[in-house]
């Protein structure tokens, strides 16, 4: 089989394709033929050594995966050959054939595209973890996103929106927060154009109910500056490179709290939470009520590629690579 590998850490361009054996899957495991893999901001770091998961040399990026069982290891049930399922593997599914715990699949309604499937798990389990898990947030409160139009920031306005919030999508760009409006922002704020402060001022006097940070860096601190009394300013990650020093004395003026989203964690801690989410989110995809737009599609040779569109946050929803 074809694999995508990061053989010595480095920028995109030094990924190269091998061919491997077959693997096989263990008792209470099965394999899946790819037919989508879906890439994220943090694929860009990891292949760098820059980011906190380390895996050992050599690994294939991308974390969650679409595809189809085409073996079942020993005393496994529940699953059968030819089923259209999902997976998050943390790393490792950019390649034609991947191993997993079956717990690990889930399955994919029938009305739902793979490419789709595949960029559900980091992105949008991320924002329903972020928004309700750790959030809380209900209808009628103000949330804003920052980084809105991005893969995980674009699943946090759908998200938000659904339960019933009023979002104000912030991104860098006229066209970034079209495409925000149109997966059901409310409200738009262009921060290459307009003082962030100054634009969440406006369009929330009363300050911010919740805030999703995908972003960091500079912006961080006028966001926190913007947090309404009780608001939960939520910590996604630092597409913009920095991650910022938060004066605390502010969490105090404010009453408001700053609160970590490790996605990843919380599928260790809670797998029935996790399973519960993802099921929930792939029911609303296939019915329509979340978009999952998948911005490209890129075979494995042209990774180098893909992983650029998304590290100069030129990526509009998902990249995914298929094999």
């Amino acid at each position: 089989m074809k694999a995508l590998l990061c053989e010595a850490l480095g920028p995109a361009e030094t990924l190269v394709i091998r061919d491997l054996p077959e693997p096989e899957p263990g008792p209470g495991e099965i394999a899946i033929r790819v037919t989508a893999a879906a890439l994220n901001f943090f694929d860009t770091l990891v292949i760098e050594g820059r980011y906190q998961v380390k895996p050992p040399l050599p690994f294939s990026p991308s974390a969650e995966c679409a595809g189809v069982v085409c073996a079942l290891g020993q005393g496994v049930t529940g699953w059968r050959v030819g089923e259209r399922v999902a997976a998050w593997l943390g790393h490792g599914a950019a390649r034609e054939i991947v191993v997993v715990p079956s717990e690990a699949a889930i399955r994919i309604p029938d009305r739902l595209d793979d490419r789709q499937a595949a960029g559900l798990f980091v992105t949008y389990g991320t924002a329903m973890h972020g928004l309700i898990q750790r959030g809380g947030v209900g209808p009628g409160e103000t949330l804003a996103i920052l980084g809105a139009a991005g893969g995980a920031g674009l699943a946090a306005v759908e998200i938000g929106a659904l339960l019933g919030a009023r979002v104000i999508a912030c991104a860098s760009s006229p066209e970034k927060l079209a495409l925000a409006r149109a997966h059901g922002a409310q409200e738009a704020l262009d921060y290459a154009a307009d003082d962030l402060r100054a634009g969440l001022r406006r369009l929330a006097p009363d300050g911010l109910d919740a805030l999703y940070d995908t972003v960091g860096g500079a912006l961080a601190e006028p966001a926190l500056r913007s947090m309404g009394w009780g608001g939960r300013y939520l910590v996604v990650g630092f597409a913009g490179g920095e991650i910022p020093r938060i004066p605390l004395n502010l969490l105090l003026l404010k009453g408001c709290d700053l609160r970590g989203v490790f996605w990843g964690d919380f599928v260790r801690r809670d797998p029935a939470g996790h399973r519960a989410n993802m099921e929930r989110l792939l029911a609303w995809a296939a019915a329509g009520r979340i978009r999952a737009h998948v911005h490209a599609a890129f075979p494995l040779e042209r990774a180098a590629e893909a992983l650029a569109l998304i590290a100069g946050r030129k990526a509009q929803g998902k990249v995914v690579l298929v094999p």
